[in-house]
């Protein structure tokens, strides 16, 4: 653990003054998320966004005290970033605190359309990662026994798997404090920084070229781009500007799809995956079809507690051929689905 004196020029109010720093080298995930604010700072696309709705009696006090435990807890939650010895390095700050500004939405005439808009406007404002905090918090007012919580963090800390934890963590902490009682959460085992540098050290050697020999392989001559048959055309520059459109799959076929996949020893995510390169298949017209999936990436039983960034992206291809038929297809995807899991640990970069 290395001490840094000083961390650039850190104007924010919410991190303390005259604590320690210490610098780690970042994940391979980290250092993908680094360079891509670098090539376009202040975006948004990587923030995670999210609402929880607190009904009953609120002891706000107690909120912003579990929220800051958290925080404490973890030193992912007290980590800002910069440039050491030229790559990008992990700061940790010794200590960190929260602020939970409070605004009253009671006497709006629609309270939850201005919810909406509070959560639109909190998830477009960028958190610059050499200054910090990373995390940000709302408390939005609605009644005296309805509230939102809006926080915001960005991915280079946190992920899908990192919710859960914080969530009952914040819980636990929270009732502790309402009963006047100290948190009694055990301390965290390890912290992110450690997986990081374990992380780099690992991937170095026969076990670097074992996995990338791997994909080197599989992806050897992939196509460039896919092109469908849209209505208008590719932006050169990516926008980020979707949207969702939910569709709801009945019981009934839920079950169908169960037994599918079981009848031909394969999980309900390969036959969706099959499915859904078939359906590329067919609208493209290219026999070469390449999915990128997020997956957890965290397949080992200690850092399963552990708030941070681990999820990794995997390529799964699967090349069509004429008269195939889709148990076919499904065979090939189950094949290029264990061998990914097999090697996922090989960040995406």
């Amino acid at each position: 653990m290395k001490s840094l004196e000083t961390v650039g020029n850190n104007s924010s109010l919410l991190v303390e003054e005259n604590t320690p720093k210490y610098v780690f080298p970042t994940s391979f995930a980290q250092q993908r998320l680094w360079f891509l604010e670098k090539l376009q700072p202040g975006g948004t696309s990587y923030l995670i966004p999210w609402a929880l709705r607190l009904r009953g009696p609120l002891n706000i006090a107690a909120l912003q005290a579990s929220l800051n435990e958290v925080v404490k807890r973890h030193e992912i939650l007290r980590t800002t970033f910069a440039w050491q010895n030229g790559m990008p390095s992990q700061v940790v700050h010794g200590a960190m605190s929260i602020s939970l500004p409070l605004s009253d939405l009671s006497q709006s005439v629609d309270r939850e359309q201005e919810v909406f808009e509070r959560a639109r406007q909190e998830a477009h404002l960028p958190l610059d990662l050499e200054l910090g905090p990373l995390v940000r918090a709302q408390l939005l007012r609605l009644a005296a026994d309805d509230h939102v919580l809006l926080l915001t963090l960005h991915h280079i800390i946190f992920d899908g798997w990192s919710r859960r934890i914080l969530v009952g963590e914040l819980a636990a902490a929270y009732d502790a404090y309402c009963s006047g009682q100290p948190p009694t959460l055990a301390p965290p085992k390890l912290q992110y920084a450690d997986y990081a540098v374990w992380q780099r050290k690992r991937f170095q050697g026969a076990v670097l070229e074992k996995h990338v020999s791997y994909w080197r392989e599989r992806l050897a001559g992939i196509p460039s781009r896919l092109d469908l048959p849209v209505s208008r055309s590719r932006p050169l520059t990516q926008t980020f500007d979707g949207a969702k459109l939910p569709i709801r799959i009945s019981s009934q076929l839920t079950e169908q799809l169960k037994s599918f996949s079981h009848e031909r020893g394969v999980t309900p995510f390969m036959t969706l995956l099959a499915g859904f390169q078939t359906l590329l298949w067919r609208y493209s017209n290219q026999n070469d079809i390449v999915v990128g999936t997020p997956i957890a990436n965290r397949n080992r039983a200690e850092i399963e507690e552990i708030i941070g960034l681990f999820t990794n992206t995997l390529v799964l291809r699967t090349q069509f051929s004429a008269g195939v038929n889709f148990d076919d297809v499904l065979a090939e995807v189950k094949e290029t689905t264990l061998g990914a899991y097999e090697h996922q640990d090989l960040p995406f970069e």
